[in-house]
């Protein structure tokens, strides 16, 4: 049967002889032996170098990865791949590039070996000058924690991506790959400037940002980077090339090196060029695993590179708090909130690094949960070591030229970060309590709400006078001094807010939804009145710093203390249709200088004034006790807002409770003789 059914289908089908059933289970059984075949990598470029899975998803042109990081997904090396399979691929180039002054280091090639073409960063061809940067330079593993700044540096000066339209005769084709960074950029391209410049970024740091957040030994940071002359440095290990990219992101937001202040001749004001050594510094600590392994330096990374990214919550690329959790979790991991594990930390500079880094998370946490309406990672149970316990300076073993903090200044650090750690507690219980859906859907207990009043209270009485801006302060106040009185004062002030808005957007309990007033309903209007009082006083008192900080240009070069009291002291004054909001707009827009965002923020404030002053109500369960400006109608409010800046400007603590200070006009040297100075870094991240 079956020969005569091969026959009659070999009739039909001329030339095709079909392999008897036995004959088809023996290949069937042959197959089965046989190797699965190789299964061919469609990996894109990024996700080749990152080695993570490419998923592309259907009628997509670019794989997830690519979206979510806005890279271009190509897919070169598989193209290079191919065509030296089908024997067409040019003539490959030597894997160790001759010396020169455009070299790049073998440890920069990329991990696929069959790359046709150079890795020079200002000598590419245009197909290469389209790749990623962390394909062009093979982050795993050719960028390690020990590789030397100088190699760092050809990474992060680097040309931009993306800059050239690929037409020959456009008008938006740059003549140098550099030119997106304006007309001085493209001497990035000689060593010994890309040193000269990193090096005056690292000063930069040191004299704005460490002021602020003293986690760096500046001697040692110097040393270590290997940029100055063999004879004026001391041999140093290489230091964390995250840590190196993090500290010159910071330096390119507020140096006036001619590079930048060419590079700032746009509209926005703004450095193209310091916002990709941001995201740079961002791919590079994510590439050597920052986030994920534990460790004295990345939790300093991870510190620095916080409050770097944008705080808008409605920035998908922003503001998620994700390195600060970060440095939380290796905290708790090396077991610095044991008093035990401290005293196993025998070297007084790192114990004293640790400790500020530590004390700067913890209070972070609390406030930053305060700002952004999230839950606190730590609680109050979750450390036992005592308050700043890097231990005192012995002042006979002092070196002369190196002395090391006062004893003054030690009880000075004491009193402020008591104070901080204070109001830290308050704010962490704040968060617990008001931040869950009860809260939402039924409002404020009054319990709850007279505590955090009572609690508020308390902080005042003990600590506003010494930590706050003095009244009637009849001396001269630098840089440092200056805002960091005026964050510690905001930073309380901000409290009342945050607990009006609330009240205004929940209600309280025993109120909602209630038939009848309840017995202690004076008492609850009371309490209400109280609050809104307590924050109109607050926001017009930031109102205030806010303006003498922006009259001395201090918010030009502050690494954003001041931020989340302008947004948040400004947003309340608007709401309320108050024209001391002028002062508040104009502080973000001296901060726009430097972050993108707060120009946002100042232009969405002063739509929301312009809304309030002709009639719309922007206030909910807060309305009835809450006070306004006399005047506030259809028409708009009495003071024009630009008159009412310019009076803040002449006069900036005259709607703060008369509380006046002098400052110098030009903010001096930044640092005392060891690099160190009074921090008031606890604020930071109220950006």
């Amino acid at each position: 049967m079956d020969s005569y059914h091969d026959h009659h289908q070999s009739q039909h089908q001329p030339g095709l002889v079909l392999p008897t059933q036995s004959v088809q289970n023996q290949i069937h059984e042959l197959a089965k032996s046989l190797p699965l075949p190789r299964k061919q990598n469609t990996a894109c470029d990024a996700c080749r170098s990152r080695k993570v899975k490419c998923n592309k998803l259907p009628g997509q042109d670019k794989c997830q990865h690519c979206l979510s990081k806005n890279f271009p997904c190509t897919h070169y090396v598989q193209q290079a791949t191919s065509e030296k399979k089908r024997g067409t691929t040019v003539s490959r180039r030597p894997r160790n590039l001759s010396s020169g002054p455009h070299t790049i280091s073998s440890k920069f090639t990329s991990p696929e070996r069959s790359l046709p073409y150079p890795l020079t960063p200002s000598l590419v061809t245009p197909v290469v000058a389209q790749l990623p940067l962390n394909v062009r330079f093979g982050f795993h593993p050719h960028i390690t924690p020990t590789t030397p700044t100088k190699d760092v540096l050809l990474y992060l000066f680097a040309p931009p991506e993306s800059t050239m339209d690929g037409l020959p005769f456009s008008p938006n084709r740059f003549k140098s790959p550099y030119d997106a960074w304006g007309e001085l950029a493209s001497k990035l391209e000689d060593e010994t400037f890309r040193a000269e410049f990193a090096l005056d970024l690292v000063e930069v740091y040191f004299q704005i940002v460490h002021t602020r957040l003293p986690l760096l030994n500046p001697a040692q940071f110097r040393n270590g980077l290997g940029l100055q002359p063999p004879g004026s440095r001391t041999e140093e290990s290489p230091l964390h090339p995250a840590l190196v990219a993090t500290v010159l992101a910071w330096g390119s937001k507020f140096s006036e090196h001619e590079l930048l202040v060419a590079d700032r001749k746009r509209p926005s004001g703004q450095s193209f060029f310091a916002k990709t050594l941001i995201d740079r510094a961002r791919d590079l600590a994510e590439a050597l695993k920052v986030h994920r392994v534990p460790s004295t330096d990345h939790v300093v990374i991870s510190l620095l590179i916080e409050p770097l990214q944008s705080q808008s919550p409605e920035d998908q690329n922003g503001y998620h708090g994700f390195w600060l959790t970060c440095a939380t979790r290796h905290l708790l991991a090396l077991g610095i909130n044991h008093k035990s594990k401290l005293a196993d930390i025998q070297d007084p500079e790192n114990r004293g690094t640790i400790v500020f880094a530590w004390w700067m998370t913890c209070l972070c946490d609390a406030y930053a949960s305060a700002y952004y309406r999230r839950k606190p990672i730590l609680d109050d149970e979750d450390y036992d070591i005592d308050f700043y316990t890097a231990g005192p300076v012995s002042v006979e073993g002092a070196d002369t030229q190196n002395p090391g903090p006062s004893p003054r200044e030690q009880l000075e650090f004491l009193g402020y970060y008591q104070a901080a750690h204070s109001l830290a507690r308050t704010a962490r219980q704040i968060s617990r309590h008001l931040w869950k859906p009860a809260v939402d859907s039924d409002g404020v207990p009054f319990e709850t709400l007279l505590s955090f009043s009572n609690a508020l209270n308390e902080w005042r009485n003990d600590y506003l006078s010494a930590v706050g801006v003095p009244a009637n302060y009849s001396g001269t106040w630098d840089f440092v001094s200056a805002v960091s009185s005026c964050a510690s004062d905001a930073t309380y002030h901000v409290m009342w807010i945050i607990l009006f808005n609330a009240l205004d957007d929940y209600g309280v309990r025993e109120l909602n939804g209630s038939p009848s007033p309840p017995p202690n309903s004076a008492q609850i209007e009371a309490v209400k009145r109280k609050v809104a009082d307590e924050a109109l006083h607050g926001a017009l008192r930031i109102a205030g710093l806010a303006g003498v900080l922006t009259s001395n240009g201090y918010l030009r070069l502050d690494p954003a203390v001041m931020h989340v009291s302008c947004i948040q002291a400004g947003t309340f004054l608007a709401r309320l249709g108050r024209p001391e909001v002028a002062n508040c707009i104009a502080g973000l827009e001296q901060y726009s200088y430097s972050y993108e965002e707060a120009g946002d923020q100042a232009r969405e404030m002063r739509k929301l004034y312009e809304a309030v002053s002709t009639g719309e109500n922007e206030l909910n369960h807060m309305d009835s006790v809450t006070p306004r400006v006399s005047g506030i109608s259809q028409s708009g409010p009495q003071m024009d807002l630009q008159q009412q800046g310019q009076t803040q400007n002449e006069s900036p603590t005259a709607s703060s409770h008369n509380h006046g200070m002098m400052m110098q006009e030009d903010p001096p040297n930044h640092t005392n003789g060891n690099g160190y100075s009074q921090p008031s870094s606890y604020s930071i991240y109220g950006r």
